[in-house]
């Protein structure tokens, strides 16, 4: 069974100390600094027993980030794009494969129409 790239893991080898904060950091793109930092200012501003708590149940629930998850940095923060607004991101490849097809069709209509320039050409080759 492949591992999905939309579910979130922990990311222990970058990880400090369980993992969380690098998987929620992988999960969102956000980086792990200030992740990490935000975890810090929640803890110590009155939600302390809470995140605590929050903290250890996310490393006890969640699964370890499976080696080769992605292919390289763009696959990342492509799927990273796809979690935080999937309509975003649906829609930024439907386009990128209208554009496709618009330039498969320019170069099709170029080669299959009556292109003299080109036909003597290939006649001059023969």
């Amino acid at each position: 069974m492949s591992a999905r790239r939309t579910k979130f893991y922990l990311d222990k080898q970058n990880g400090k100390w369980m993992g969380v904060c690098a998987g929620i950091a992988d999960y969102t793109g956000i980086d792990v600094v200030w992740v990490r930092v935000g975890a810090v200012l929640v803890t110590l501003m009155g939600a302390f027993p809470w995140s605590l708590i929050a903290y250890f149940a996310a490393a006890y629930f969640a699964d370890k980030k499976p080696a080769g998850l992605y292919a390289d940095r763009d696959d990342e923060k492509f799927w990273q794009g796809v979690r935080t607004n999937p309509t975003r991101s649906t829609r930024d490849v439907r386009s990128k494969f209208r554009d496709i097809d618009r330039r498969l069709a320019d170069i099709e209509l170029y080669y299959t129409s009556r292109n003299t320039r080109l036909a003597d050409e290939i006649e001059r080759l023969r």
